[in-house]
Formats: structure tokens, sequence, C-alpha cells
């Protein structure tokens, strides 16, 4: 089985963090401190992302299969039900993970998977676009985003309030999305598939979208029917696809809400 690697920090009923795709468990930083109050946080890098390797070739790492590692690493830990959070793939993992293992509760900030059919054109050029340039424009990107500027150019599509991040986490970014070596076959098994409810008992499900999400565009990628039924949609106002730094203590509040952090 694929080791995974994993922050753990916080005391209380385990939470578990799932990050979007080229990026890693370090995404969660700014909500991370607010969750540790309430929660045991397990922050994890999926396979072929930050610290995790990828799945082995013979095995295509697509949403169900990421989180069969995922489903891998609770059980050998010993975590009871957690509660689940995902961004972006991490939402669609999160919910391909219910299908596998029990959770306490659901929460997807800007879930990929929402489509009807396969990835919606507009996405696949738009992810294809970005590792591009994070592989073979780095250097440049990495100066750009030194300036409130570069970062407003480079951050724009997925970070509503690209200038709130600092130029070293801008950084960081850029170089988990240029050199994970899970990316290309991850997005690959991403494209001509969907994400659908899973079946057994029903959790309760919580999906939030910042206003400023350029990536999944409403009328494309935002198809909550596919979700189970009683989801609760909430908006993240001046958010965008990657909202943990663009307003963490709204993030953190959504996912304390969803997560029942009176139990």
């Amino acid at each position: 089985m694929t080791p995974l690697a994993v922050a753990r920090t916080g005391t209380g009923p385990p939470l578990l963090l799932l990050h979007g795709l080229g990026l890693t468990r370090d995404s969660w930083d700014p909500v991370v401190p607010a969750l540790a109050e309430r929660f045991e946080v397990l922050a994890v890098d999926l396979p072929g992302f930050g610290g995790s390797p990828p799945l082995p070739a013979a095995v295509e790492p697509s949403p169900a299969a990421l989180a069969a590692a995922v489903a891998g690493l609770l059980d050998d830990l010993g975590v009871e039900p957690p509660a689940v959070v995902g961004n972006s793939v991490g939402g669609w993992v999160a919910l391909e993970l219910a299908a596998l293992r029990p959770e306490a509760s659901l929460t997807l900030l800007s879930p990929a998977g929402l489509w009807p059919g396969g990835t919606p054109r507009y996405c696949r050029i738009s992810l294809r676009t970005s590792r591009w340039l994070s592989r073979h424009a780095g250097p440049l990107l990495s100066w750009a985003v030194g300036h409130r500027w570069g970062r407003v150019l480079v951050l724009g599509q997925t970070h509503g309030r690209p200038g709130r991040v600092t130029p070293d986490r801008a950084r960081a970014t850029i170089h988990a999305l240029g050199t994970a070596p899970g990316y290309d076959a991850t997005f690959a098994a991403t494209l001509p598939r969907h994400a659908v409810a899973p079946p057994g008992p029903a959790v309760p499900v919580t999906v939030a979208f910042g206003s400023r999400d350029l990536l999944l565009l409403p009328w494309q990628s935002r198809h909550v029917e596919l979700l189970p039924p009683g989801t609760r949609v909430r908006a993240l106002p001046g958010c965008g696809h990657v909202p943990m730094s663009d307003d963490p203590a709204a993030v953190a509040a959504v996912i304390l809400s969803s997560a029942g952090s009176d139990r």
C-alpha cells in the first residue's frame, strides 16, 4: 500500500483534510489553527503530491483509487469515522471515501466532479495551462509573485483575494504544481469521469463555493443535484476556488458548522 504523508495536530474527534489537484496538505495551513481548537486535524498529502509517493504504475489514480489509499491510511492509524473536508479534487475524493468508510460528516469546498459528463473543456484547458506554466516558467512566475500585481495575475483564477497570499506561499504553490509527480496521471484519470453521491448511510453534507471561483463555472461545474439529497449549500463571499487563504475565518466557520463542532 502506498504510504501517505500526514500532519496531525489538535485534540478532539478526528477531522480529515484533503487538498486539491497540484496542491499539498500545506494549502490548509491558514485554517488549521482554528480547526485544531476543536478537532484532531489530519491533513493528508494525496498519492503523488507533497510528501506522498504516487500509486503503483499499474493503478490508475482515479478519485476512487485515491480514496482507497486514504481509507487504508485511516485504517492503519485506527481513526474512528472522521469529519471529512475536501477542496477541489479533494472534495471528489471525499465523496468516494464515503462509499468506502464511515464518515461523521462531509464538507466540500469547491468540489471538482460536479459536472454531468466528463470534465468540461474550460477546466481541462485551464488546468493544463497552469501545469505547463508551473513546469516551464516556474522561475518567472516565482519572481512575479514577489509583487502584489504578480500574485493577482498568477493566482487570480484560483484565489479570490490573491493579494492576501504571501510571496513564499505563492512560490510554494507554484513549485508544488510544477513538480508533483502524480499530477498528469491523476488529471487524466478525472477527464472521463464525474462525481456521484455515494451509496450507504447518509451523513450530513455541506457544499460551499466561493463567489470569485473562476475555475468552476456555475453553469458547467456546480451541479449540486449530483450530491446526496439534503445537501446544504453555502456561499463564501469574496473567495476563490482555493478559499482557505482568501478568508480563513469564514472557511473555518463553514467547516466547524458542517462538522458539528459541538459534538
